[in-house]
């Protein structure tokens, strides 16, 4: 029970740091140079580039209205950590823009002008770095997420897609809206940025690496794996080519983030110990990634 705790609150740890990330991308460096991109952050960007009305306030009540629909059609259990995430993030982006306004109430270009090029590049850095780790812990940050998984609930349309077609339409209406290509282009850019580094965070972490340890006190290693690491291994029977001797190969698997940790558990156990790491494509099975055919 402890340890689910800890993992749910780790989870909405890092949830937070992956707002704070993707609010100040648009607080730091998309909104001072006029850029918007897909979801409902763009819309509630173009808002406030045609009305003045801060982006949070419209992206707060549009995602209050959606949720309500969402709760009635999805359940609430779905709809924990959304809330939660469009409401923090509500309250961080009028926080960062409190602090960065300068004495005329404007958002400062902290890159200089004709700089909107390097802003759409490193607002989308920011902005897809922190939804990678929110969309890792499971979180949400409303807007088409919400619409989304509604038609996949009720129509053959995968998620990935319905969110696809939102950020199209929206990004392609700022021509309307404003009469510029330009600002279409940096919205697509911004987009394709985003989702590689969403894909990329996401991805990373989930990456498996492979051990084979060879060691006299496999023993203490198979026991510290188990009870201090928390893995599983399986013990491998060999025999060295050089001197004819049994060995004892124990072969671990685990994600990447834990490798710093095995090395250093058998350090302490065998400083002599032989240690073979390689990064496994794909690792499938309990406590890993779901067979999917």
């Amino acid at each position: 029970m402890k340890l689910k705790l800890w993992h749910e609150l780790e989870d909405y740890i890092v949830i937070t740091f992956g707002l704070f990330l993707y609010a100040l991308g648009w607080a730091a460096f998309l909104l001072p140079y006029e850029i918007a991109c897909g979801g409902l952050t763009g819309i509630s960007a173009i808002v406030f580039y045609l009305t003045g009305i801060e982006i949070q306030y419209t992206y707060f009540c549009v995602n209050a209205l959606l949720i309500l629909v969402a709760i009635r059609l999805l359940g609430f259990r779905f709809c924990i950590k959304t809330i939660y995430g469009f409401t923090m993030l509500s309250v961080i982006l009028a926080a960062l823009q409190m602090l960065f306004k300068d004495s005329e109430g404007h958002l400062p270009r902290v890159l200089g002008e004709d700089q909107e090029f390097m802003a759409c590049l490193l607002g989308a850095g920011l902005t897809g770095a922190g939804l990678g780790l929110i969309f890792q812990h499971q979180g949400s940050t409303g807007g088409t997420d919400i619409i989304a998984a509604i038609v996949n609930k009720y129509r053959n349309v995968s998620m990935g897609r319905a969110i696809l077609i939102c950020d199209v339409i929206i990004i392609s209406s700022l021509y309307f809206i404003f009469n510029d290509w330009k600002r279409v282009i940096f919205g697509f850019v911004t987009m394709f940025v985003l989702a590689f580094l969403i894909d990329y965070v996401m991805s990373y972490a989930h990456q498996s690496v492979q051990f084979f340890i060879i060691s006299k006190k496999h023993e203490e290693i198979r026991q510290a794996l188990i009870h201090r690491l928390h893995r599983g291994a399986t013990i491998l029977h060999g025999i060295g080519a050089y001197s004819g001797e049994d060995q004892e190969i124990t072969m671990v698997v685990c994600r990447r983030r834990q490798s710093v940790e095995i090395f250093r558990m058998v350090q302490d156990i065998d400083p002599t110990a032989f240690i073979t790491q390689t990064k496994a494509a794909g690792v499938y099975g309990e406590g890993f990634d779901s067979i999917k055919v």
